[in-house]
């Protein structure tokens, strides 16, 4: 970290926090609403005297500042922004608990002027934690969307009317597509064939089919869509999903010579919905074992019990 808190404005810190906030629930308050990390809060002896309490945190704080210099930076602009101290007047000997917080903001303040490289970093921090508010925000959307997939996936179990599975598991795989940023085409008709639609991903340009029946995929499902995809360009992978399987002859007819299908089993749906591994981790980790070994079929069990 290259702009450090100095030893004068962690000082006014402590006075001002110390003085503002004349009971210990208050501070406590303050401090958990202000600071992110509030295990540092917890953790404090609140036992002890206010003053001490105050040193234990914010010296916690500036001895590690590569990891709390946000927060160290957010408690020095909202306390030096601190101006109504009318909960200090309302005191016994109000007036001049009051005057004795004020001075301290001031000074701090006076601090926090002086050194132009604070007042900076303190904007810099400001950003950050607003940049970091949003992607939580974003990331609490994105989960969200992925659980209403999951519920959607679970409805599509339980359903009383199978023939409709296989179009409600296509748009659940393009809503999937495109929640992980793999650029999704919808379904689309050439010349003598239906293709359920395509994706993107590191360059790669997938076409893609959805099988939902009672039985594994057989050899002549994969033989009839490992014929699409080699109509098309050199740098076009396939991705079949079957819900349930696929024959253990048409996975090893098509693990041999220059396999074009990556192959995705409901399992592997499964584990994405339930947050388990990312989908294009899992279509990367399927390429990678097709490309290493010409197994075509590598189930998330495998790929998870090497990473946990």
């Amino acid at each position: 970290m290259a702009n450090r808190v100095s030893a004068a404005a962690l000082h006014e810190l402590k006075e001002s926090l110390s003085a503002i906030f004349w009971y210990k629930r208050d501070l406590r308050s303050f401090l958990q609403n202000c600071m992110s990390d509030r295990l540092l809060v917890a953790q404090a002896n609140w036992d002890a005297y206010k003053r001490q309490i105050v040193s234990e945190i914010v010296d916690a704080m500036a001895e590690n500042q590569d990891r709390h210099f946000d927060d160290l930076m957010r408690l020095l602009h909202d306390v030096s922004q601190i101006e109504d101290f009318s909960h200090l007047e309302r005191l016994e000997d109000g007036k001049k608990k009051a005057a004795a917080a004020r001075h301290a903001v001031t000074a701090l303040r006076r601090v926090m002027r002086d050194h132009g490289d604070v007042v900076a970093e303190t904007e810099k921090a400001k950003e950050r934690a607003a940049r970091q508010e949003e992607k939580l925000r974003a990331d609490g959307d994105w989960r969200a969307k992925l659980r209403a997939a999951r519920q959607r996936y679970y409805d599509l179990l339980s359903s009383q009317m199978p023939q409709r599975r296989g179009y409600k598991l296509e748009t659940l795989l393009r809503d999937l597509f495109d929640l992980f940023d793999l650029d999704p085409k919808a379904s689309f008709r050439n010349v003598g064939e239906q293709i359920d639609g395509g994706f993107a991903l590191e360059g790669t340009d997938y076409l893609f089919e959805a099988r939902w029946q009672d039985g594994p995929a057989a050899i002549q499902d994969l033989d009839a869509f490992a014929g699409k995809v080699r109509r098309k360009l050199e740098n076009t992978l396939g991705l079949f999903l079957s819900v349930n399987g696929f024959s253990e002859d048409g996975v090893r007819a098509h693990s041999t010579g220059q396999p074009v299908l990556v192959l995705m089993t409901g399992s592997d749906l499964t584990a994405v919905l339930e947050e388990r591994i990312d989908l294009a981790e899992l279509l990367k980790r399927k390429r990678r074992h097709a490309s290493q070994t010409g197994n075509i079929l590598l189930p998330v069990e495998k790929i998870l019990s090497t990473t946990t």
